[in-house]
């Protein structure tokens, strides 16, 4: 499944409240953030992390490998601040998969 631009639109205006609920700091992108990233999409599909600015990280890198390590979507990069998006696989936490299917 490919994100089409309706779709990350509708994204983007989900999200635009969200707060960032993971900050990659000093200690880099670690397997632990990833592992904890992925617990949360798989819960809330939709999420936002920051990167502060004492990190060495930069964003596209860390957007494209988180990405691709949980097979999620980086819906939007503005900054320092990421948004990603991945299906649940448990029926009853698809609240906005089901929403972005219908677009």
């Amino acid at each position: 499944m490919e994100l089409r631009g309706k779709q990350k639109q509708f994204l983007k205006k989900e999200a635009h409240h969200l707060q960032p609920i993971f900050q990659i700091g000093k200690a880099g992108l670690t397997d632990e953030i990833i592992r904890l990233i992925d617990e949360a999409l798989e819960k809330r599909e939709l999420i936002k992390i920051n990167l502060l600015q004492n990190t060495d990280e930069v964003a596209g890198d860390v957007a494209e490998e988180v990405a691709e390590r949980i097979d999620a979507f980086v819906v939007q990069q503005i900054g320092k601040t990421i948004i990603f998006f991945r299906e649940s696989s448990k029926e009853k936490y698809q609240k906005i998969s089901v929403q972005v299917k219908k677009i």
